[in-house]
């Protein structure tokens, strides 16, 4: 883990939430509204969508100690389909190629067409075709730094969270069963 952006919002500092607070008080809530489903409470996963592919945008925050863990992240193919690196639009829609927003639960590890992966289920309408979608967090050849440096973005997936091979063991160890993820923009 990296050390990094404080949990608490900058609320109580200025007065204003920032983007990142709103979602971080979203995800939050989002915990708080699921928390019977949610069994692994000390760490959340929290998707930043308002943010182009080629920055960190999955944050993985401790909320016990305090610190962040941050990691490049592909939206849907369905999400931009014009490829600019930009997510327009979510669809919970099988078919679409999409990104869905709101709130998934992870499941259990398995072995697939894209090696290790973690699934994902849907916890709110948004996302509640996330396991007919076969919607998953995995490692892909088209998202990491040297994507970002040759094409100025990350590659898409369809609709799953997909992150760099170096960084799938880092984040399915952070995210265990049971985890909360909130996957939105703001």
């Amino acid at each position: 883990m990296t050390a990094l952006l404080p949990v608490a919002p900058t609320l109580a500092r200025t007065g204003v939430p920032d983007t990142a607070d709103a979602l971080r008080l979203r995800a939050l809530a989002a915990m708080e509204s699921h928390h019977s489903r949610v069994t692994s409470r000390d760490r959340i996963g929290i998707v930043d969508f308002a943010r182009p592919s080629r920055e960190p945008r999955f944050h993985i925050l401790d909320l016990v100690g305090g610190q962040q863990h941050t990691v490049l992240v592909a939206h849907g193919k369905g999400s931009d389909p014009d490829h600019r690196g930009w997510l327009e639009r979510f669809s919970n829609v099988p078919g679409s190629e999409a990104s869905s927003e709101g709130a998934y639960l992870t499941g259990a590890l398995y072995a697939g067409k894209h090696g290790r992966s973690r699934r994902l289920l849907g916890l709110d309408a948004s996302n509640s075709n996330a396991e007919v979608r076969a919607l998953v967090i995995h490692g892909a050849w088209y998202v990491g730094p040297a994507m970002v440096r040759d094409h100025g973005m990350l590659g898409r997936s369809q609709g799953c969270l997909a992150v760099a091979g170096d960084d799938l063991d880092d984040v399915l160890a952070l995210l265990p069963e049971g985890s909360l993820i909130y996957v939105d923009k703001v």
